[in-house]
């Protein structure tokens, strides 16, 4: 099998996951199940490419690794969220204008498993890299992947316990990674893009790999991220987050220009 026919092959894989997940939240009327197949599907693809591309062995064993770690650990804590808390406000905004039109909602699920496989064409530059020997762009896509993995691990983990408790119900997240960027998890989930782009130096399809950067920054900038996260927060808790919007860098984390009102740690 090709890598071009890893990338059908995990378009498939989503595709079943999708359908799964779409009946899931038909009975739990919880869609957020959709964010966290969809992460495990960019996993599941990393390690599909990964075993069906005819690179060398080192990068195909860094894509398989990196790539599947990043969309395995980031599934579970999305699965986590899905299990211990209410629907998602943006889904529910969602849920109150489609209500239980199934066949809207089976599209938005599948529309994400065609979304899995324009993730994962960067890998298939990686998996036909031939360059068979460790050099100083693997090691600069490693580090890229731990500080971008490990960064939004941190800025998740912040997140999850300022919404634990009940005291900052209504409130904005302002410490910790959160002072200085109003979506710190979504910039290094772009950053982590870039593990792939320097892996794949020196394939033949190395362009390819740009398209993940790229993409995801289309994608959270102006789609399905930011747009819609603020949109909710708007809704929820009004001038604190226009405050916070007023203060706080959007994506790239900078200082904020004046102190952060109400902070809580």
């Amino acid at each position: 099998m090709s890598a071009f026919g890893g990338l059908v092959l995990a378009w498939a894989i989503a595709a079943v996951l999708q359908l799964a997940g779409w009946a899931w939240q038909r009975r739990h009327r919880n869609a957020g199940i959709v964010d966290a197949l969809w992460a495990f599907g960019i996993g599941i693809a990393a390690l599909v490419i990964a075993l069906s591309g005819d690179g060398a062995p080192l990068p195909r064993t860094l894509l398989a690794i990196l790539a599947g770690g990043w969309g395995l650990r980031l599934g579970w804590h999305l699965w986590q969220r899905v299990r211990g808390e209410p629907e998602d406000g943006r889904y529910a905004h969602l849920r109150g204008r489609w209500q239980q039109d199934g066949r809207k909602w089976l599209a938005f699920f599948q529309l994400q498993a065609l979304l899995v496989a324009l993730f994962a064409v960067p890998f298939m530059a990686v998996a036909r890299n031939p360059v068979s020997g460790v050099t100083g762009w693997m090691v600069a896509g490693i580090a890229v992947w731990v500080v971008s993995v490990a960064g939004e691990a941190v800025a998740d983990s912040q997140l999850a316990r300022f919404r634990a408790d009940p005291a900052n119900r209504g409130r904005t997240c302002r410490s910790g990674l959160w002072r200085y960027s109003r979506h710190p998890n979504y910039f290094f989930e772009w950053l982590h893009w870039f593990t792939y782009v320097l892996l794949a130096v020196g394939s033949p399809w190395w362009w390819l790999a740009w398209a993940g950067p790229l993409v995801m920054f289309v994608f959270l900038r102006w789609i399905s991220g930011i747009p819609y996260t603020e949109a909710q927060a708007l809704r929820t808790r009004g001038d604190d987050y226009r405050e916070y919007q007023r203060s706080t860098p959007m994506l790239f984390p900078w200082f904020p220009s004046r102190p952060a009102s109400r902070s809580t740690q």
